[in-house]
């Protein structure tokens, strides 16, 4: 199994098969219009513009599950994505990340990187998947960890 089998919805509420990703270098974050991280979308849409070209993407997951941070519709979010930031990346539908909800992406996302203590559970808004272009979690990265830190890592298995 890989992200590959899963299916999810876009902001635009479309199907999506994760299969179109096949081949690409993805970092998965769920986001949210109203934390205190929101500005890392500027660097977020920085590392997309700077490796798009090599096979890479970025997937916005926006979540409201901390502290009603993206209570808006995926209308709402994503004129805010766009308006705000000049997100180019791939956004989709709002999801939950934990819990009997959760999509059953961000359940496989955890099982296959934990996070401190080996917690599979995610903690707060922002936190990123790094993936490689056959769909294998390489690594996870904290809700504090700045988008352009990631570069050497991508640059890794770009």
């Amino acid at each position: 199994m890989n992200i590959y089998d899963f299916n999810v919805k876009d902001i635009d509420g479309n199907d999506v098969s994760m299969s179109k990703y096949k081949d690409k270098t993805l970092l998965i974050v769920n986001v949210a219009s109203k934390c205190g991280f929101t500005s890392q979308y500027e660097e977020l849409e920085e590392l997309y513009e700077t490796y798009k070209n090599k096979n890479f993407m970025v997937l916005g997951f926006p979540s409201n599950e901390f502290s009603n941070q993206e209570p808006g519709n995926e209308e709402e979010i994503k004129n805010f994505c766009s308006l705000t930031y000049n997100v180019q990346f791939d956004m989709f539908a709002k999801v939950e990340v934990n819990g009997k909800n959760e999509a059953p992406l961000y359940k496989y996302l955890k099982e296959e990187k934990t996070g401190i203590l080996e917690s599979k559970r995610i903690k707060w808004n922002f936190t990123k998947f790094l993936i490689n272009k056959k769909g294998k979690v390489i690594n996870r990265y904290a809700p504090i960890t700045k988008p352009l830190s990631l570069k050497k890592d991508i640059e890794n298995i770009l």
